[in-house]
């Protein structure tokens, strides 16, 4: 039997990976880090935590993506013009094909579960 990943307190989280500048810059230089705490096979499913500094970048969701933010504040606009505001205890789904852009006022926090 294997254990059941988990994380608690992700806000505390301190052993993070740097994973360094987003690479569809528009504005600025996001830079990201996180911690993953699972990932399934061939790498197709993955969860874990992710925090962004301020910056602004094009963004394209590869696969459908579940996310709840914790910390920070942020725009998502969707190419059709949606507008999504973030701001702490969001939750939010954006699904595989998602594109448009990110704005990222104070860096941002959330836990997430790709696949």
């Amino acid at each position: 039997m294997t254990a059941t990943p988990l994380m608690r307190k992700p806000l505390e989280e301190t052993d993070l990976k740097d994973w360094g500048v987003i690479p569809t810059m528009i504005e600025g230089e996001s830079r990201t880090s996180g911690k993953v705490i699972h990932k399934g096979p061939d790498g197709r499913s993955e969860c874990g935590l992710w925090i962004c500094t301020p910056g602004k970048w094009f963004c394209h969701v590869t696969r459908d993506e579940f996310c709840h933010f914790l910390e920070g504040r942020c725009t998502y606009v969707h190419e059709s013009g949606e507008v999504i505001e973030i701001t702490p205890d969001t939750a939010a789904f954006f699904p595989e094909g998602w594109k448009g852009e990110c704005t990222v006022h104070e860096t941002v926090k959330k836990v997430y579960m790709i696949r």
